[in-house]
């Protein structure tokens, strides 16, 4: 009788505890996200942000406006929260007005990841569009993937320690500014938490993860390895590892390179000077560049939504997916 007893007694001990785990996402695996990884979405954003309405994106254009508007709309229906307004307004250094867009996704703690890809092109010149898909509408479609795929995981109950900050910045074709405004609101107090009502500062950065031009496949690592991808970042704070334990799976299993192709100055250049990173790391915040490199399509009309693997791209959002899941 006392056996049945205790045995009763513990499996109900069991069950409260399973049914505690679940109502705080413990059991729920980020793989629940991964149907959502598809191609055709991926490439519909693509081809909307590269199309002639968005007149290549330039700073401060009608072109601009609608890809805002674009980015805006997506985060909404995503569920996540702007800071008192979507778009964060700034003047580029050619005096242009320029916005970011920035929503956040709540966590359970008071540290902060932010994720961002640049949205800017060069625009319009002399009646000829240059679409940009590589650079950077891959950035920005992977970038809306990944908030839908944390949102969804929210969705289902899974929780996560960290904030996650999703940006679509501005500027980057103007001296990185979008960037730097980003950080100078972070520094200033002035970049709002919408849940827990108290501004992001600095010391709350845990880090910033950077999407750059992730969908071509002409500047391979290796030959013959289209399926590539290269992070930039410090060896000590860049956590490498997750990347490399998320490139086991079947559905990712890329070529994945932790320099630019193997010059420390390219990847100097790369990493601390001419992309959106720069300022984060300027004030000591681990930083990463997710990219799949320079290719002759650049800041050229031939960049367009055509040129892209989408199938490789997908496997690229998951990568960083399931790096960002490690990591926060």
């Amino acid at each position: 009788m006392t056996g049945k007893f205790l045995h009763t007694c513990l499996l109900l001990l069991i069950s409260a505890a399973f049914a505690q785990a679940q109502s705080t996402g413990y059991f729920i695996s980020a793989r629940n996200a991964e149907h959502l990884a598809d191609e055709a979405g991926l490439r519909a954003r693509v081809e909307f942000l590269s199309d002639s309405l968005c007149t290549g994106r330039a700073s401060g254009t009608p072109g601009a406006i609608h890809a805002q508007a674009y980015i805006a709309r997506e985060f909404a229906g995503l569920g996540l929260k702007p800071s008192e307004t979507w778009f964060r307004g700034f003047r580029t250094l050619s005096g242009a007005p320029a916005h970011n867009v920035v929503g956040f996704l709540p966590g359970s703690g008071d540290k902060y990841v932010v994720v961002a890809a640049h949205y800017d092109h060069i625009g319009t010149l002399s009646g000829t569009l240059y679409p940009g898909a590589d650079s950077n509408a891959s950035g920005v479609a992977s970038l809306l993937l990944l908030a839908r795929m944390f949102q969804h995981l929210k969705e289902l109950g899974k929780t996560y320690s960290h904030n996650l900050i999703f940006v679509a910045l501005d500027g980057k074709e103007q001296s990185l500014s979008g960037s730097h405004h980003l950080w100078n609101e972070i520094a200033g107090g002035r970049l709002i938490d919408p849940v827990r009502h108290v501004p992001v500062r600095p010391s709350d950065m845990d880090r910033m993860v950077n999407i750059d031009q992730v969908g071509g496949t002409e500047a391979p690592i290796h030959p013959n390895r289209p399926d590539y991808l290269i992070m930039l970042c410090e060896p000590a704070d860049g956590r490498r590892d997750a990347l490399l334990i998320a490139n086991q799976s079947p559905e990712v299993s890329m070529d994945l390179g932790f320099d630019y192709y193997g010059s420390k100055d390219f990847t100097r250049v790369f990493y601390r000077s001419i992309s959106d990173q720069k300022p984060f790391l300027e004030h000591g915040i681990p930083s990463v560049m997710f990219t799949s490199g320079i290719t002759l399509r650049n800041n050229k009309v031939t960049d367009d939504a055509d040129s892209l693997d989408y199938g490789i791209l997908r496997r690229r959002v998951l990568a960083m997916f399931y790096y960002l899941v490690r990591v926060i």
